[in-house]
């Protein structure tokens, strides 16, 4: 059952910009955020905060019969990311 993997086609198929941040409005949103918000038309562009862009998210998820499992994935990283750059500690 021992399996042998190559590593150099392992690597060449990972995205790597998937993660990477960009600053939109003063928010840092990953690539990947970007492109499911995009996908949903979710008007991040026009939000000043985490919080804002969550609620557009939730505004989706509570409006469509569809569950998507990209949509839930990053409505919960970036309300994590909101808690750690915005809450008092």
């Amino acid at each position: 059952m021992d399996k042998e993997y190559d590593i150099d086609s392992l690597v060449s198929n990972m995205d790597f910009n998937s993660g990477s941040f960009q600053n939109i409005n003063g928010m840092m949103l990953t690539n990947q955020e970007i492109e499911v918000l995009d996908r949903y038309e979710i008007p991040y562009k026009k939000c000043n905060s985490l919080k804002e862009v969550i609620f557009e998210i939730e505004e989706v998820i509570g409006d469509s019969d569809i569950v998507d499992e990209d949509l839930d994935y990053i409505s919960s990283t970036i309300s994590e990311r909101d808690y750690y750059q915005n809450t008092n500690k």
